[in-house]
């Protein structure tokens, strides 16, 4: 089994950072510095979070951040009624879209996902549902090796949005949603957005 890597020293700036953030001013980097791991607020940003998190399934993340502007455009900025009152002809329009991720199944996913949004205001609302799975003790990773892909808290998150008609939401996919909107600090011991 491999030890895994501990945070990058930058190069350039001399600033330790989980690696896959990049060794050189990119916008992985960026994403990591000044996004990943921290709390979002609101049903628009966790709505997005979720519906980007499922079109990265299978692709780099990379590929999500610089198509995000377009998918923020044609999801009407992640207005869950919005896109819950999309049709069929949307689905096409979205389908010849070059700017985003062309997948038939995400796209509908994206649909069906508003409207379970729209759906769960009446308990509480998205941002409090996830929010709810917090870890009563978050993972602490010193190097790669130690990092999770799931969890138990993430696979409770799946099964209860599941519960609710979402879909493209298992474990996995909900452990990096969780990582990326700050439930829990993802960042290695020693990188320098650990605890911050």
């Amino acid at each position: 089994m491999s030890a895994g890597v501990g945070p990058v020293v930058g190069a350039d700036d001399g600033v330790p950072r989980c690696p896959w953030a990049g060794a050189a001013p990119s916008t992985m980097r960026d994403y990591h510095d000044a996004e990943w791991g921290r709390p979002v607020h609101g049903e628009r940003a966790h709505l997005e979070r979720l519906t980007l998190e499922a079109f990265q399934s299978g692709l780099s993340w990379a590929t999500i951040l610089a198509k995000r502007p377009a998918f923020r455009e044609v999801f009407a900025g992640f207005d869950a009624e919005r896109v819950a009152s999309y049709d069929d002809r949307d689905v096409e329009r979205l389908m010849a879209d070059a700017r985003i991720v062309r997948n038939r199944r995400k796209i509908e996913a994206a649909l069906v996902n508003a409207a379970a949004t729209v759906a769960l205001r009446a308990d509480g609302g998205l941002e409090a549902l996830v929010r709810s799975h917090a870890p009563a003790a978050p993972p602490a990773p010193a190097t790669t090796a130690e990092q999770q892909t799931t969890s138990a808290e993430s696979l409770a998150l799946s099964k209860e949005l599941k519960r609710r008609g979402f879909v493209f939401v298992g474990p996995t996919t909900m452990f990096a949603l969780m990582e990326a909107i700050g439930v829990f600090d993802p960042h290695l011991v020693g990188c320098h957005r650990r605890g911050r």
